[in-house]
């Protein structure tokens, strides 16, 4: 495979002057009950010993708000498994951050939840990985559809905006109504759904997760007919299945352009997968002030603008739509992170993802699935 990143931009160009970013994802640790095939964090866990403290995310949140972000997501893993969340919330709060709790609701009890809403919480994202018990049990690894419908009458029932969150692929999209019809029961305020991004344990199971062009289209027509039929009761988000589309997916609305990762462990990313590109050398909040990694560092500025890109994208009309789309994914398909994202069926590479998609087609006409590989805890 070849390097992951080129010449830093500010080498071949000028690279724009940065507005200050408005989200950080705070992933608190990688600790997590669940051990979910489409997981999106890195295949090498962050260890909970190496976590950063209560003080050290305190100072984060201060250090972003003055950076002008507005809105964090405090996730994980299991952001309740640390148990100075309520800390973390207070301090997020006490510096301005509009806070959401991102959780598979495993942990959640009244007296946890009365102690974060009186810190301040503002919101609750739930994650919902089918509407069957037995088959969200094999997608998690685990039981937990029981805590979930317990996490979701307590959020309800306290009164705070409450979303669900369910990542799509072939062993759920045919059952996008039941998902409907659940998240309305429980009185959801907002369904995200989010077509699997193949990055971190996704990647390992994408031959397993990936759906056919016509299991999508199916689920787009009930997601339709819904839209009308809720006509404003619940938010309907779709995520759009880039490789299926052929269609190259903004980054993070561009690399380093609106929001920042903080990892378990304090390095700061440009996006949530961006552990996976090699020589990328992430800089630590314990090393460098937030206002200098998001400014300076060669991290945040390699694939900044348009300079750095290849002349297909740095021509291509889209160019300020998609920024060329995923540099993960294009270094998870091509070993070159500065490629053209294949998803995008102008990409001299895009037969790669045309290939997936067909074999995973095959593979769902002949009821065909790969076993999972399930997460592992790090170290």
């Amino acid at each position: 495979m070849t390097s992951a990143l080129p010449h830093p931009a500010a080498a071949q160009g000028s690279v724009p002057v940065p507005e200050p970013p408005w989200a950080l994802l705070a992933e608190l640790t990688h600790g997590c009950p669940l051990r979910c095939a489409y997981c999106s964090n890195p295949d090498q866990l962050v260890g909970r010993s190496v976590e950063l403290t209560t003080q050290q995310w305190a100072d984060v949140l201060r250090q972003a708000a003055a950076l002008g972000v507005v809105q964090t997501h405090l996730s994980g893993g299991e952001p309740l498994l640390r148990r100075d969340l309520t800390a973390i919330v207070a301090a997020a709060v006490e510096a301005g951050i509009h806070t959401q709790l991102v959780t598979s609701g495993v942990g959640l009890h009244q007296a946890r939840l009365e102690g974060l809403t009186a810190a301040g919480l503002h919101s609750v994202q739930l994650s919902v990985q089918h509407s069957d018990a037995r088959a969200a049990q094999r997608i998690a690894g685990a039981r937990a559809s029981a805590a979930k419908e317990k996490a979701a009458r307590l959020v309800r029932a306290a009164g705070l905006p409450f979303g669900v969150n369910v990542v799509l692929h072939r062993a759920n999209l045919d059952a996008l109504d039941d998902l409907i019809r659940l998240a309305l029961s429980w009185g959801a305020d907002r369904l995200e759904l989010a077509n699997t991004q193949y990055y971190g344990w996704a990647l390992r199971n994408r031959d397993a997760l990936l759906p056919g062009p016509d299991q999508v289209a199916r689920a787009r027509e009930v997601l339709e007919a819904w839209r009308t039929r809720l006509a404003g009761r619940m938010e309907l988000v779709w995520v759009a299945p880039d490789y299926v589309d052929g269609v190259a997916k903004p980054c993070m609305g561009g690399w380093g352009a609106r929001s920042l990762t903080v990892a378990p462990d304090g390095s700061v990313l440009p996006c949530p997968a961006a552990a996976m590109l090699p020589d990328l050398d992430p800089p630590r909040v314990t090393e460098h002030e937030l206002a200098w990694i998001w400014r300076e560092s060669k991290a945040f500025n390699h694939f900044r603008g348009t300079s750095w890109m290849g002349e297909q994208c740095r021509t291509c009309p889209q160019r300020e739509r998609d920024f060329g789309g995923c540099r993960c994914q294009a270094y998870a398909l091509t070993g070159d992170a500065a490629r053209t994202d294949p998803a995008c069926r102008l990409s001299p590479d895009h037969h790669l993802v045309r290939g997936l998609v067909e074999r995973a087609d095959q593979g769902q006409s002949t009821a065909v699935s790969p076993p999972y590989i399930y997460r592992t805890e790090g170290p």
